[in-house]
């Protein structure tokens, strides 16, 4: 038995805790350089704002319907995330976080009524950090997630399912009539698995719900489709067939990209752009306990600008595979030099390490600068723990520039609220 816990419009909803006066209004949450639409409140939906609706495509709502579009706050979400995860966790033996507002936890073995102490959950999640939630329960986890869509869009669309199964679905609970029901109301493209073309190519053949998806023969959908669908049948009848992951598996390649505030033309600017963005991949590198063997860099102009166009990448092989931020600056910036050309206006650039592997592995005693591997091991854990205690950016490779200095790469965000629980500088104060 599984149960999904799912933060209700994650992103306005933690904005919603510190300014309570955006309660009841339209509210979006824009991506990086506040482009689009990446969260939206119920009342933003109803006015038929997509997710990833471009900003100035809807723009003009702000005046005529008073829509409150922010930039994104990631340091207040993931602070949110992690408080909101911490409550879940007591809900069952043992929890798999999803997604920064999503998580499974196994409720097999736990006794009584499983609705009610969803419920209970759910309101002292509300009452300790004030995030809304939605819970979905079932025998498997892709009905778990179903469940959990079911909760939510009965507490959106009143009418659209039975009252009783508002913000806590219990699918296991159900009887068979009534669950029936339920399914055969419900869009086959809602089911966790099934995206737009496979959605499309079911409805082809006149599966159109999620009950005629559930009754299908799973060797004929394995046959017909694939094993994926096959398994996402199974769930749907009670078989599980996709367990909890206790642990994330190790990424094969880890990414850094941004895209520019402002065009960047200065070799300069780019490298301290670069720099960043090496020192976070890094970051993440060591978090896994990886090496990369190589690293890639890239830069681009925008295709959206009537200016001279350029892209162009390059992979730098590292001398031995190392999770030294150093050494990946080092590859990153030299690469950087070899594809930068002047005149152009840039808009994006990134890093990307490739070719990894554990770091367990047996390394060569001494790094190719003639230093101890142990020693530059125990530096960057060092660098890691600060920048955690103190905030990111306390301790930074030199050519990433001063934290005070003007950055025309850095991200637009022009309407974020204050980082109220990562940052005591900006804690909000109270009139005297």
């Amino acid at each position: 038995m599984y149960a999904l816990v799912d933060g209700n419009n994650f992103y306005v909803s933690c904005e919603r805790v510190f300014r309570p006066d955006l309660n009841g209004r339209p509210v979006i949450v824009l991506s990086n350089n506040d482009g689009c639409a990446i969260a939206r409140s119920n009342e933003a939906k109803a006015l038929g704002i997509k997710m990833g609706a471009p900003w100035f495509g809807i723009r003009h709502l702000e005046e005529k319907e008073g829509l409150v579009a922010l930039s994104a706050n990631f340091a207040l979400y993931g602070d949110m995330s992690d408080r909101m995860m911490s409550l879940v966790a007591g809900l069952g033996h043992q929890q798999e976080i999803y997604s920064i507002d999503e998580s499974f936890v196994d409720l097999s073995g736990i006794r009584g009524d499983l609705t009610d102490r969803s419920r209970r959950l759910r309101q002292r999640v509300l009452d300790w950090t004030g995030l809304p939630t939605c819970v979905g329960i079932g025998q498997t986890k892709t009905l778990a997630k179903l469940a959990n869509h079911i909760a939510k869009t009965a507490e959106r669309k009143p009418g659209s399912y039975p009252a009783e199964l508002s913000q806590v679905c219990n699918l296991a609970a159900m009887e068979r009539e009534a669950l029936q029901q339920v399914l055969a109301a419900t869009e086959v493209r809602d089911v966790w698995g099934v995206g737009p073309r496979i959605g499309q190519q079911l409805e082809e053949h006149g599966i159109k719900t999620v009950l005629e998806l559930k009754q299908l023969d799973p060797a004929t959908v394995r046959r017909r489709w694939s094993v994926v669908l096959e398994r996402t049948v199974r769930e749907l009848q009670g078989t599980p067939c996709v367990d909890l992951d206790h642990a994330p598996p190790a990424k094969k390649e880890i990414a850094c990209t941004r895209s520019f505030g402002r065009a960047v033309v200065d070799l300069g600017e780019l490298e301290e752009a670069v720099t960043t963005f090496a020192s976070r991949a890094a970051e993440k590198l060591r978090r896994q306990d990886s090496h990369a063997g190589q690293i890639l860099t890239f830069l681009r102009t925008s295709p959206f600008r009537p200016d001279k166009q350029y892209s162009r990448s390059i992979i730098v092989p590292l001398r031995r595979p190392t999770a030294d931020t150093a050494a990946l600056v080092e590859g990153a910036l030299m690469g950087l030099r070899t594809i930068y050309r002047a005149g152009y206006k840039f808009a994006k650039a990134g890093v990307m390490l490739v070719d990894l592997s554990d770091a367990s592995v047996e390394q060569a005693e001494f790094d190719f600068e003639g230093g101890n591997v142990d020693d530059r091991t125990r530096l960057m854990t060092a660098m890691d723990a600060l920048n955690q205690r103190f905030g990111r950016g306390t301790v930074i490779i030199g050519s990433a520039g001063t934290g005070d200095m003007p950055r025309n790469w850095a991200m637009k965000q022009e309407r974020r609220t204050p980082r109220y629980t990562t940052r005591i500088a900006e804690i909000p104060l109270g009139k005297a």
